[in-house]
């Protein structure tokens, strides 16, 4: 494929002020997140701390979606995403500030995490959804939302790298510091946009009467049902086992902060790769069917990462997981964001949110939880298993349906026969 064409959806001026401020933006912000667990697990030596941190930041995000993706729908997307994005800005430099201090309190990280958890609710559906009135041309949707996940991925890659570095030789403070000061690139390119945006549809609807119409549609919609149900299901078995790479990394392997780093910024690898050929995808392609084999990629790399005590093997299957879930993400993000009509587009994304990142806090405490018991890598690799089974499961369901739907035309003939 043409570079020109991997790289359509970058003609539209919006999006490539988007795609730019945000690529500078979530440098910091991978910095933060490794900077926040090698944090934790240096006070306390605690899996279980580890997963309490985890569940404090993300568990908002399954308790405020649903309403901030009825807000999304009923107001302006934009202002919704600058004002979180103003909000991160804030949360980021106060936490900066404790560190730097040297004001190590674990209460205060935790209130901190929750703060960012509601507002990541509010910032990823309104980011999520707004993403089409971005591109000129409509089209260029799948490849906007691919090359979204690109974006990610490559500061998934480079933000865990330089924080290894930094936290190895000036500390966490640091790293808060820059992710700070990396959300003046985000906020200065919405300022810049130009946008010409519809005015949400008027209703007199309460927020509540939006909530239950979104459960409606999802409810008669089962293909879209099942591709967010899958990812939730990942989330609580899969994507939570990187609560204890920190382990992995000071236990298992016997390594640092810089060992640590190499796991965040292989991970960001794989999902890189997976993310590139998303976005080179061509229209029409099977993207439920993708979504079964990325997940059993990812159960089956998880459950050899669990079992191998070789750190460049490790790498490699934690590599491959990366791979995997990013895979299962980006197509149940473009499935959704392409099937769904645009007045119910916020709702859906805040259910594609809710499994994506509200299942995480549940399993995030549950992997600390369990790991207490019985250790960071049968823990894993039960999670790594549980995970194949619901992915087998997706895909027979799928099948399932598409079957009786395949017979019944046939069934109907013979009923007139």
């Amino acid at each position: 494929m043409k570079p020109s064409q991997l790289f359509r959806s970058l003609r539209s001026r919006n999006y490539r002020l988007y795609f730019t401020g945000q690529s500078i933006s979530l440098i910091g912000t991978w910095m933060q997140r490794m900077a926040v667990s090698w944090l934790v697990y240096r006070l306390t030596h605690s899996s279980l701390m580890l997963g309490i941190v985890g569940f404090a930041g993300l568990i908002p995000s399954m308790l405020f979606s649903p309403y901030a993706g009825t807000l999304s729908d009923r107001h302006s997307r934009y202002k919704i995403l600058l004002i979180s994005q103003i909000a991160s800005m804030i949360q980021s430099g106060v936490l900066a500030g404790l560190v730097l201090f040297k004001f190590y309190n674990i209460t205060a990280i935790i209130l901190l995490a929750i703060a960012q958890g509601i507002i990541n609710a509010f910032d990823t559906t309104s980011r999520q959804s707004l993403m089409i009135d971005l591109i000129d041309n409509k089209e260029d949707l799948p490849n906007a939302i691919a090359l979204n996940s690109s974006m990610v991925n490559l500061a998934r890659l480079l933000g865990p790298a330089i924080a290894g570095v930094i936290l190895s030789v000036f500390g966490e403070g640091i790293c808060f510091l820059i992710d700070f000061l990396t959300f003046i690139a985000v906020i200065i390119s919405l300022l810049m946009m130009r946008l010409q945006l519809l005015a949400p549809p008027k209703t007199d609807a309460n927020i509540w009467e939006g909530l239950r119409e979104g459960y409606v549609y999802l409810k008669q919609s089962p293909n879209i049902g099942a591709a967010i149900m899958m990812l939730g299901a990942s989330g609580l078995f899969l994507m939570s086992f990187s609560t204890l790479t920190p382990v992995f990394a000071k236990e298992v392997f016997g390594g640092d902060a810089e060992t640590y780093s190499w796991f965040a910024s292989v991970t960001g690898l794989g999902a890189l790769i997976s993310a590139i050929y998303m976005a080179g995808l061509k229209p029409g392609k099977d993207l439920l069917k993708f979504i079964g084999i990325a997940a059993v990629v990812f159960g089956i790399s998880v459950v050899l990462f669990s079992r191998v005590t070789s750190l460049p093997l490790a790498l490699f299957f934690i590599m491959l997981s990366g791979a995997g879930m990013m895979g299962q993400i980006a197509a149940t993000n473009t499935y959704v964001q392409t099937n769904v009509p645009g007045y119910m587009r916020g709702r859906m994304i805040s259910y594609y949110a809710m499994a994506f990142q509200g299942t995480l806090p549940i399993g995030s405490l549950l992997t600390g939880l369990v790991a207490h018991h019985l250790g960071a890598p049968l823990t894993v690799c039960l999670q790594g298993t549980a995970g194949i089974i619901c992915a087998g499961l997706f895909i027979w369901g799928i099948r399932r349906r598409r079957q009786a739907q395949a017979q019944k035309p046939t069934l109907e003939y013979s009923d007139i026969a």
